[in-house]
């Protein structure tokens, strides 16, 4: 099957540190490539795989401090993809919404993995407009708000089962990696550390709009005894972070489409202490991979119980349901209903 990725150019595929959505397209795109698929990956010009790489911007937009105005580039992104979209049997979309308007037009089938929320009261009567457009969520949290439009089904995330081996040495301390935001709760972890008597290790980003309240309210927080701020961190640092952590906290305070440090947690064996909110209890098996919990003192009391959890039974559940080759395999199972339906003539209708 001829298929093209079309990646977000915010970040880089692989990005370099933090980046949910490009890092699970270069899963994806290397796993299709290991099923014998024909894969073209249409991202920055800096990204890095064995697919054929088409690049719609020469850097991520992120951190190119030449960039000016990144909806030029992206607007670029929908003309290369419209260039070349009669090479590719389908067209699989992260790219959120921008791109809809010229998909549904298209010949070659497309569809599209929404990765955000979609709880925002804006995007009902946009996607009213596009409901014909074939959608994948990332869970069935995910899709609830909005439950009514052309979903062709759910696929969790996957990793690769080498990317953060199993770990069964723990230290003593906890971690929160993510971004430095409101609704990720960094100030619930390092109350949940403190009275639990642990040491917290903190990875995460502070995007520019998130910097007031880094500097107002979560640094103060860090000066205390316990706290080890490491900013964001590479692939390899995660691997020591998580592997070594007794147990993730993700005390999250809003509608988690995923979550993927949550199975990165798994792949290490590290048991994950979450609030129950969005896709959380479709990735946590409570009492046995970790706890769903509701308060600070449910959280505190987690983190003692999380001493007696199996690690093994953690990398168990991410080996039975969160590999790279079984989400790759959904995506097939999809494109191949997609490709179905234009040769039905259900496309050509829609379009028209």
């Amino acid at each position: 099957m001829r298929i093209a990725q079309v990646s977000p150019l915010f970040e880089r595929v692989p990005p370099v540190a933090y980046g949910g959505t490009e890092r699970v397209v270069a899963y994806l795109t290397e796993a299709l490539l290991d099923l014998g698929h024909d894969v073209t990956l249409i991202a920055s010009g800096d990204s890095q795989t064995r697919a054929r790489l088409i690049p719609a911007a020469t850097h991520a937009l992120r951190l190119d401090p030449c960039c000016r105005d990144p909806l030029s580039h992206q607007v670029r992104q929908l003309e290369v993809v419209a260039r070349h979209a009669d090479c590719f049997d389908v067209i699989h979309f992260h790219t959120g919404f921008l791109h809809m308007p010229l998909s549904r037009r298209l010949r070659t089938p497309s569809v599209t993995t929404l990765h955000g929320r979609l709880d925002v009261p804006e995007l009902r009567g946009l996607m009213e407009e596009l409901r014909d457009v074939p959608l994948v969520s990332i869970s069935d949290a995910q899709r609830r708000p909005l439950a009514s439009l052309n979903w062709c089904g759910t696929v969790h995330h996957g990793l690769p089962g080498d990317l953060l081996p199993f770990q069964n040495a723990p230290h003593d301390y906890l971690a929160f990696v993510g971004r430095i935001s409101p609704e990720k709760r960094v100030d619930r972890a390092i109350d949940i550390a403190r009275r639990a008597g642990m040491a917290l290790h903190i990875a995460a980003k502070v995007d520019a709009v998130d910097r007031a309240y880094f500097d107002t309210t979560i640094e103060p927080m860090m000066q205390g005894p316990g706290v080890r701020f490491l900013g964001e961190v590479d692939d390899a640092a995660k691997v020591t972070l998580l592997g070594n952590a007794r147990a993730l906290l993700f005390p999250i305070d809003w509608p988690e489409p995923f979550g993927m440090v949550v199975i990165e947690a798994l792949s290490c064996g590290t048991p994950v202490i979450a609030w129950n909110h969005g896709s959380i209890p479709e990735l946590i098996d409570d009492g046995v991979t970790g706890f769903i919990v509701d308060s600070i003192d449910a959280a505190v009391d987690a983190v003692h119980r999380a001493r007696a959890l199996d690690r093994r039974a953690c990398r168990a559940a991410f080996d039975a349901r969160f590999g790279a080759e079984r989400m790759a395999r959904d995506y097939v199972a999809i494109y191949e209903t997609v490709i179905e339906r234009g040769r039905s003539g259900n496309l050509e209708a829609i379009s028209a």
